[in-house]
């Protein structure tokens, strides 16, 4: 398994996508062969995508030389949560990973993991907007996600090895204190 979180190809297309004309320049729309081309997927797939976003407001399209694709709004005000749920549907709290409606056990054998999780999911996704996935604001949003400016952190302190794989712990290395008596 590479990771518990699953995001369907659709919802991933919409979100690369939607980055994708919220870092070009402003009024000029992009069509989905440049997009495509950009992201290295399917264009008939990604059309498709493309006009799910419309649907629901995400973005506006123009027919025609020139047209393509605009945000239906601003960046700052298309939540990440926003685009998911526009692909897959409302993101639920609480959702068993075999498909049943109750438990065979009697209650969920991984306890309240799942809807702790999912939850942590859905706010950081709802917190989180098209700006976010621009330029500086990307590698702000990598630094506080633990993932970029390594020399930065090499400032601040010396980074601990965690023992669990994919995880980081980061500490600042202190002196001890000095017992002095005054």
């Amino acid at each position: 398994m590479d990771t518990i979180l699953r995001i369907s190809d659709a919802a991933n297309l919409a979100i690369h996508a939607m980055a994708h004309i919220a870092r070009s320049r402003d009024g000029v729309n992009q069509s989905v062969g440049e997009i495509a081309a950009h992201q290295g997927v399917s264009e008939a797939h990604l059309a498709k995508v493309m006009q799910r976003l419309v649907k629901v407001g995400l973005l506006t399209s123009r027919r025609g030389p020139g047209g393509g694709f605009l945000l239906g709004r601003a960046a700052d005000r298309i939540s990440l949560l926003e685009i998911l749920e526009a692909m897959d549907g409302p993101m639920s709290d609480c959702k068993c990973l075999l498909g049943r409606k109750q438990c065979l056990f009697g209650g969920c054998a991984l306890g309240a993991l799942l809807t702790h999780v999912n939850h942590q999911v859905r706010v950081f996704l709802a917190s989180r907007n098209l700006t976010e996935l621009t330029g500086a604001s990307l590698k702000h949003t990598l630094y506080l996600a633990g993932l970029g400016n390594p020399e930065a952190d090499k400032r601040k302190g010396k980074r601990k090895r965690s023992s669990t794989p994919g995880f980081r712990v980061r500490t600042r290395v202190q002196s001890p204190p000095s017992w002095s008596s005054a």
